[in-house]
């Protein structure tokens, strides 16, 4: 990329403007912020419009370069070596400062120490950094991840393994001791056996280990319609994550031949893998967030805390390279088989969306988080039963999504019972009942038939 069209892009992780000559102070925590994150370029002589001013005619500058230099020396501990180098556009001169991601993390201004002066870059901007973000780029240093990490404090033997051992069941592999050490699921020190972070994980047993999930009437977050939280073990709260989404989108079917193929509106496979991905790659260091999944009319969204691991960048990322944050964690997900191949996920949700004929799924990174954006099929029509979907009351506006499945499935067969509810709701017997007896209650439909032959109809 020309440095043309990265300054048409904008101010980025990767990037940032001054029109003149900062002070000192400034340019240092830009130029340790860029190598403690992602590397980057501080351009001097384009304005915050990205309009290219150019420096002052009269300065000189091989001046400016040594002064430069002697800043970043000076400010910046462990040294940095960055490279400053000067760029003619249309006649204007602009001075690059090029930093690339340093291997002594962290980096800090060195009048303020270790404690006080450590910058990172986040979205567009530098921040100050956490003791939680410090102890994070200490790991990144030594090559090793948070949930790589022993924990001391909970005792492995107090522990319900049994989520995990389960899930190694399903596809016919047993889980030991030797395998759980060999996942870095446990550690052993001095003949005891400690829990690493990526078993605590597993088992949900961090406090930000949760997915919240709503449904917002329109396009907004003004008005929830419904909204739940799920904690436990992740294999757990995923698949109650996907079916709280398969009950609030659209589930259409079609007829051909003598069979009859139920859709929903988004691709499973797309819904599923950005679960997964956000379980497996969000920051776990932050124990005050959680994942959020938004449903509304037009899309779903679903926000993971953290953004891109700092060796990548989004167009990394949308190529289909793969850096992974949670090391342990990530592998447990493929000897599980939720992970097909390493940096195919995204490709997968974008595919599958764009060959069901829907809107290109956006995911991008907004400064401290992910964001991933699945458009819904027919957005207008969302949470709403359209006239072409046969006699429905004129009340339909105070049905749920739920029940407007109900709807649409008594339109095309005539009948349901609750067995069918159970399976096209994926919920239990006994919730099944209580919507059903709810719709009766309200006149949507009415009952025929006694004991098993109990069927429901619409009302007339």
């Amino acid at each position: 990329m020309g440095i043309l069209e990265e300054i048409d892009k904008g101010e980025s992780k990767k990037l940032e403007f001054k029109e003149i000559l900062p002070n000192n102070e400034s340019i240092a925590k830009t130029i340790i912020a860029f190598s403690n994150t992602s590397g980057g370029k501080l351009i001097i002589g384009v304005n915050d419009k990205r309009q290219i001013v150019g420096l002052d005619e009269d300065l000189d500058i091989f001046e400016v370069q040594d002064r430069l230099a002697s800043i970043i020396y000076d400010n910046c501990y462990p040294n940095i070596i960055p490279e400053i180098y000067t760029t003619n556009i249309d006649g204007k001169i602009i001075m690059i400062i090029k930093v690339f991601r340093g291997n002594l993390l962290p980096y800090y201004l060195r009048k303020k120490g270790k404690n006080n002066g450590v910058y990172i870059r986040i979205g567009a901007t530098n921040r100050k950094a956490s003791f939680d973000n410090i102890l994070d780029l200490e790991r990144q240093r030594r090559n090793i991840s948070f949930d790589e990490e022993i924990n001391y404090e909970i005792d492995f033997n107090s522990l319900d393994l049994s989520p995990l051992k389960f899930k190694f069941e399903d596809i016919n592999k047993k889980i030991d001791l030797e395998k759980l050490q060999n996942l870095k699921l446990i550690r052993k020190e001095k003949a005891i056996i400690y829990p690493t972070n990526a078993l605590l994980l597993v088992l949900g047993k961090y406090e930000n280990c949760v997915i919240k999930c709503s449904r917002f009437k329109g396009n907004t977050m003004d008005i929830f319609l419904d909204k739940k939280e799920y904690h436990g073990d992740l294999f757990s709260q995923i698949e109650k994550t996907e079916s709280f989404i398969k009950n609030h989108i659209n589930l259409k079917g079609e007829v051909k031949g003598l069979q009859r193929t139920d859709t929903y509106e988004i691709p499973i496979e797309a819904i599923r893998e950005a679960i997964i991905n956000a379980v497996i790659h969000r920051d776990y260091v932050n124990m005050g967030r959680d994942i959020k999944v938004g449903i509304y009319d037009d899309l779903v969204n679903i926000v993971s805390p953290g953004s891109f691991p700092n060796t990548i960048t989004q167009e990394d990322i949308l190529e289909g390279r793969s850096e992974v944050r949670n090391k342990v964690v990530a592998r447990v997900f493929k000897e599980l088989n939720y992970i097909e191949q390493w940096g195919s996920g995204i490709k997968r949700i974008k595919s599958s969306c764009i060959n069901k004929g829907l809107k290109e799924p956006e995911i991008r990174e907004c400064g401290d988080f992910v964001n991933v954006d699945i458009y819904r099929e027919v957005p207008e029509s969302a949470g709403k039963v359209p006239e072409s979907a046969g006699k429905v009351p004129e009340r339909y506006e105070e049905l749920t999504n739920q029940e407007n499945k109900i709807l649409f499935y008594v339109k095309d067969y005539g009948e349901i019972k609750t067995k069918d509810v159970v399976k096209i709701l994926d919920i239990k017997d006994r919730r099944a009942r209580e919507i059903l007896k709810s719709m009766v209650h309200k006149k949507f439909l009415r009952v025929q038939g006694r004991g098993k032959n109990t069927h429901y109809v619409l009302s007339k």
